[in-house]
């Protein structure tokens, strides 16, 4: 059954269909009439919310007088820095910019799904796979640069150089594994949680919708920080210097 057009990705489709079309010939997908999914319009309508939330926050900062909205970005940075410290090293505080912007994106695209009218892009797979994949490329490059080519890549071989053969092969499995593992995760848990929300709020009074929009925020949160969590974990793996 085709899904439900949101209105987001109807005004895309009714006003940018062409663009829209020029971008998926770029991945072989053949043309269409109405090209924009809702996936992509929540991604896009996710990235522009923050675009404006820290093009307020920008020209508003100050040392002496900081408002409401600096106090909660600098708990956010606070929190993730410290997050950094601890699971990536002492060079965790290099990688903030990105453990940050992950951690915001996914919340920002987690929580959107509990406005009426929206839903969490994160709830189809390719997206949380997206992100997943962005991250795998990300902790491998930032390996490669910390240790350079040859060493990082002697990790996979283990301590012990006669159970090398063993060895590259499990690591090789593990590392493949992590993209598979942070996106069917973040889906299977948004998506579930989308499900009962729309289900009870279909099938019950206000009161018990509420509880589970209540547990989808939290659901929503937790998910955002996992997510940033085994980025760090894996990040603070591959610039190590003790391999």
């Amino acid at each position: 059954m085709p899904e439900t057009e949101l209105f987001v990705t109807r005004i895309l489709n009714n006003s940018l269909a062409g663009l829209g079309n020029s971008l998926t010939k770029l991945v072989g997908i053949p043309w269409q009439q109405r090209p924009w999914a809702n996936y992509v319009a929540m991604q896009l309508l996710v990235a522009l919310i923050v675009i404006v939330v820290f093009a307020i926050l920008r020209p508003r900062l100050s040392v002496d007088r900081p408002g409401k909205l600096q106090h909660i970005f600098e708990l956010v940075y606070e929190f993730v820095s410290g997050q950094a410290e601890e699971n990536a090293g002492h060079d965790g505080h290099r990688y903030v910019t990105y453990f940050g912007t992950v951690f915001i994106f996914v919340l920002f695209a987690n929580l959107i799904g509990v406005i009426p009218g929206f839903e969490s892009p994160t709830m189809i797979p390719s997206v949380p796979a997206g992100l997943a994949v962005a991250t795998f490329c990300y902790y491998n490059i930032m390996g490669v640069q910390a240790n350079g080519p040859f060493k990082y890549a002697a990790h996979f071989a283990g301590p012990i150089w006669w159970m090398a053969p063993l060895m590259i092969p499990i690591e090789i499995v593990s590392h493949l594994a992590r993209p598979l593992s942070l996106t069917i995760r973040l889906f299977a848990n948004m998506y579930a949680g989308e499900q009962v929300t729309g289900v009870f709020l279909k099938l019950t009074l206000l009161l018990v919708p509420a509880l589970f929009m209540g547990l989808h925020v939290f659901v929503s949160l937790l998910q955002a920080y996992i997510f940033m969590l085994l980025t760090m974990m894996y990040v603070g793996g591959a610039v190590a210097h003790d391999q």
